[in-house]
């Protein structure tokens, strides 16, 4: 379940399907703050099977969870996070395409940012043949124009998560 596609759609992360849109999912039913409910698909919701939900929500300065559109330029779309990602994921929803994941740590900076795939057990792609994004104090931007981040007028979600949590953070 992803915010941006509804509860109507589901995407998987082992996969890399596009969003697939059914009732058997999450009951066409929106998450609440304490409760989400789920559909009676097996691998979801399987009679006796032991299940874990991993449940993200967007913390000012820390995380942020959200969509953009794709616009086919090596200029791509700048999405706003409040701060600066330590981590990012980003998936298209609307083809068969792989979750991209990328850090600010393991690498130099911006057009170093290589990536791994989280649906793969590939070794790492080097930003240099595969430009991915840029690290920015306040979001990211997208360079480059694979379908896999950056395809004309689709859609992609993406988890954040922040290098130093503003929210937290204590000066000395």
């Amino acid at each position: 379940y992803h915010s941006a596609l509804e509860a109507t759609k589901a995407v998987f992360l082992s996969t890399t399907d596009s969003a697939a849109t059914s009732s058997v999912y999450f009951n066409n039913t929106e998450p609440t703050s304490s409760v989400f409910s789920l559909g009676t698909r097996a691998g979801i919701n399987q009679n006796s099977d032991p299940m874990i939900a991993y449940c993200f929500s967007a913390v000012e300065g820390f995380s942020a969870f959200g969509s953009y559109t794709g616009n086919g330029s090596a200029d791509g779309p700048f999405v706003y996070t409040g701060f600066r990602p330590a981590f990012i994921m980003i998936k298209n929803t609307n083809r068969a395409e792989h979750w991209y994941m990328m850090d600010a740590n393991r690498d130099g900076f911006n057009d170093d940012n290589d990536f791994v795939l989280a649906d793969s057990d590939d070794s790492e792609y080097s930003a240099a043949t595969y430009p991915t994004l840029d690290i920015l104090s306040n979001g990211f931007k997208i360079r480059g124009t694979h379908v896999g981040r950056n395809a004309s007028s689709e859609d992609f979600i993406y988890a954040a998560f922040a290098s130093h949590s503003f929210k937290t953070a204590r000066a000395r």
